[in-house]
């Protein structure tokens, strides 16, 4: 760990603090600092979003989604990614300083326990160690190689054991101590402990009963990683939780002390105003719940990583200055493609791929010619769909949406609309409106109008309107549910307010009926069957190309968790009918998460996976399709059979649980590590430097892999071990090392894979710490967690450590 002694700031911090006044200081406690001109500190605010490109500011280069980019398996490129985030992020704040800071709001380092999770797409890994080193690797880029200044400021995020939508601001997620100790705490541990991070936010949950907001461990374990000063920020409204819906305080002014005296320096409440922020700390100032010397720990926090980001110097001074130009620039084009060709995972292949050109393709399904944002995207400065980039290639392509076309008659009218750009009311009319029916599971639909391309929302009277690209938004007002009632026709419930479809004596469609009694029943009259005009193109073609998946603002985002793992039902539908017409299907899945698609795995000749690729999204698929680039993406967490496998979503305990790929006995649908090449490659001679260690040591793990097959690979050479014997629950396996390379055909190539022992500790609850206990481990080396080709031994001289308590032999009590 690094020297704290003579921080190189620390001078100018304490001048500052000294002439600061204390209004001034508590001024410097909300997301939105005001200035102070008389000592030339301009405004500054924290939380630029930058998961995977610059969000919610305008254009900027669009990234795979994180569990995209996570399954590269490859820093190198992750890092890549971020300097170039990292870049645009500049270039915007030279160009709006006031509107864009330079603290980023990225990585998210939770781990994906649960793929039920409604952020699922927003982590890297159900694997703690593979979270914090790509995270690392992404935090890296974004903070910049200066030795003292910031290209931004990036902040892990969600401190702790944050995995549940479902009621998080009120649940506690209860981690006995070596889930906490192995589990949780590392993926934050090591971007903090790399100094790639410098800052990070607390979550909304509860841990152990305790809002994370007040946790003790953010100064107990946080802050005692950092080589040097971390920011904690709070998330939005997370500290008026404290006396609002968690109910943990009596008032704000006892919730806002109380954050700050936890380690909270930086409050994201009310927006841009920081009134009531101030008037609460003032009032706890006054009331003796805080002290000048908690106000003054939490300033120089903030004016510490104001100087390292350059923020106080003059503009000449600045390393990092980058014109507006960087945005979306071709180089960054370059790498969104690269980033979203080695994102992709070939999960099944009986060898139709790669497609032999040029056939005549039909590019089916929701996702063929579209490509979504997601909540934390950057806007798209233009989009290449999957139907988009084969169309460039070969000379005959088809494409349909798989979607039903309906009009809704009620009481011998049917349902109208413009057919103009702007889009406008729906009313009860002669002739009907024809709308397109997409799935979006669980019964949720999106109904876009045929006439205009536009889809159906409601506005702020509650009219329903066609005039929206699609769903989106904090709120999402642009999704329905079919109700059936007894006669075979149909209510109309729009999910965001749980009303029902009307119609007003104007004939207007609103929704305004508080129940099923007080709703207009409607008449589906199909004027298309998708799935069988899908089919019928299957039929014409030598592939079918069959895109499904997720739209990631609707059935698993942020606010929602998922309830299943399963497709939308008509997306299956349409699936099984192509299939039906054309066995020569290839299934395209875009999305956030895992599905259980069990049914084509085992009736599709070939299957690939990818999540949300950003810009590039469709020449990555069809660069990939038609074998240009190699399927080198592997997954970074478990694809499991059926929802049945899956703990409760609110159960924290992965080792009393057997959950996650570290203890789960059962047979995954496609497991941790998992994904297939258009080569084979052969591994041989393991060897290790050493068969018996000291604990602390470290064992070089070599192994010669030897590409057999015809063309050139990339492959990820995976390195797990297993504990034989233990007085505690081990893993039955857990990721150590891996290596990505490529290899040419015939070509072997020795991978140098590295063991290192001190890994190897568990927390023991008896003793308060991490022991490596003395025993011998298996050494695993193989293509996923579950396809092992080479294992060894060896034995680490650690610990003899007594018999257990109750609390170390198990997860903990519950």
């Amino acid at each position: 760990m690094t020297d704290r002694s003579t921080p190189p700031h620390q001078t100018r911090v304490d001048d500052l603090v000294a002439a600061l006044t204390l209004p001034e200081k508590i001024g410097l406690l909300h997301q939105w600092q005001a200035p102070v001109p008389r000592l030339g500190l301009p405004g500054f605010r924290t939380g630029t979003e930058a998961l995977h490109g610059v969000a919610w500011l305008g254009p900027a280069t669009v990234f795979p989604q994180v569990i995209g980019l996570a399954s590269s398996w490859n820093p190198e490129l992750v890092r890549a990614v971020g300097v170039a985030v990292g870049e645009e992020v500049r270039a915007k704040h030279h160009a709006d300083p006031q509107r864009v800071g330079l603290n980023v709001w990225a990585p998210v380092v939770n781990p994906l326990r649960d793929p039920r999770w409604g952020r699922n797409e927003e982590g890297w890994s159900e694997d703690p160690w593979l979270t914090g080193t790509l995270a690392t690797a992404y935090a890296h880029g974004l903070r910049g190689d200066h030795p003292q200044r910031l290209r931004t400021a990036p902040t892990v995020k969600h401190f702790l054991a944050y995995n549940n939508e479902t009621d998080r601001a009120t649940t506690s997620s209860d981690l006995p101590p070596r889930v906490l100790h192995e589990y949780e705490l590392p993926a934050f541990r090591a971007p903090i402990a790399a100094g790639a991070a410098v800052a990070a936010m607390a979550s909304y949950n509860l841990v152990d009963g305790v809002p994370a907001h007040l946790s003790p461990l953010i100064e107990a374990e946080l802050r005692r990683w950092a080589p040097g000063e971390v920011l904690v920020v709070g998330d939005a409204g997370a500290v008026s939780n404290l006396a609002g819906v968690q109910r943990h305080l009596p008032d704000h002014v006892s919730g806002f002390a109380a954050a700050l005296r936890a380690g909270v320096d930086s409050f994201t409440e009310d927006d841009t105003d920081s009134a009531p922020t101030r008037q609460r700390l003032t009032e706890a100032l006054r009331r003796g719940l805080i002290s000048v010397a908690d106000v003054d720990r939490a300033v120089r926090r903030i004016l510490t990583l104001r100087c390292r980001l350059g923020d106080l110097d003059p503009p000449e001074t600045d390393p990092y200055v980058t014109g507006t130009d960087v945005i979306d620039c071709p180089a960054h084009r370059r790498l969104a493609r690269e980033a979203a060709r080695q994102s992709v995972v070939l999960l099944r292949n009986d060898g139709l791929l790669p497609l032999a050109a040029p056939p005549r393709i039909a590019v089916l399904g929701p996702l063929a010619d579209t490509v979504y944002e997601d909540w934390y995207s950057g806007t798209l400065p233009y989009a290449v769909t999957l139907h988009d980039a084969l169309t460039a290639r070969l000379p005959q392509v088809s494409t349909h949406a798989g979607a039903d076309r309906i009009a809704l008659r009620v009481a011998g009218r049917y349902v109208g609309c413009p057919d103009d750009a702007d889009g406008g009311p729906l009313t009860v009319d002669v002739e009907p409106a024809w709308f397109d029916v997409f799935d979006w599971g669980r019964d949720t639909v999106a109904l876009r109008a045929v006439g205009n391309g536009r889809h159906v929302g409601v506005d702020d009277d509650g009219v329903l309107v066609n005039d929206r690209p699609g769903p989106g938004g904090w709120v999402v007002r642009e999704t329905f549910q079919f109700d059936p009632l007894p006669a075979g026709t149909v209510l109309l419930r729009h999910l965001a307010t749980d009303r029902y479809v009307t119609v007003d004596a104007d004939g207007r469609l609103r929704v305004d009926g508080d129940g099923p009694q007080a709703a207009t029943a409607f008449v589906i009259e199909l004027g298309v069957d998708g799935a069988a005009e899908a089919a019928a193109l299957a039929t014409d073609a030598d592939v079918a190309v069959v895109a499904l998946g997720n739209h990631p603002m609707v059935n698993g985002r942020e606010t929602e968790d998922r309830v299943d793992l399963a497709l939308p039902a008509r997306q299956e539908a349409l699936l099984r009918a192509v299939y039906a017409a054309n066995p020569r299907t290839v299934l395209v899945v875009t999305s956030s998460y895992p599905y259980a698609i069990g049914w084509a795995e085992q009736h599709l000749p070939a299957v690939l996976w990818s999540a949300h690729g950003g810009q590039e999204h469709g020449n990555a698929l069809a660069d990939v399709l038609l074998g240009d680039a190699e399927p080198a993406g592997r997954l970074t967490q478990t694809w499991y059979a059926d929802t049945a496998e899956l703990p409760d979503l609110l159960d924290y305990d992965v080792i009393g649980a057997d959950f996650t790929y570290l203890y789960h006995r059962g047979e995954p649908l496609f497991p941790f590590g998992h994904g297939l090449s258009y080569t084979d490659f052969d591994y041989t001679n393991l060897r290790l430097s050493a068969t018996a260690v000291p604990a602390g040591a470290e064992v070089e793990v070599s192994v010669d892999v030897t590409n057999t097959g015809e063309r050139v690979g990339e492959e990820v050479v995976q390195l797990y071990t297993r504990q034989r014997r233990s007085r505690v629950k081990q893993p039955l396996r857990q990721l150590r090392d891996f290596a990505r390379v490529t290899v040419a055909p015939g070509e072997c190539r020795t991978v140098t894979l590295r063991l290192r022992t001190a890994e190897l500790s568990w927390w023991d609850a008896d003793q308060g710490r991490l022991v490596v206990e003395d025993a011998t481990h298996s050494v695993l080396v193989g293509r996923s967690a579950t396809d092992v080709r080479l294992t060894g031994t060896v034995a680490v001289r650690g610990e003899t450590l007594p018999c257990a308590s109750r609390l170390s032999s198990t997860s903990g009590a519950r």
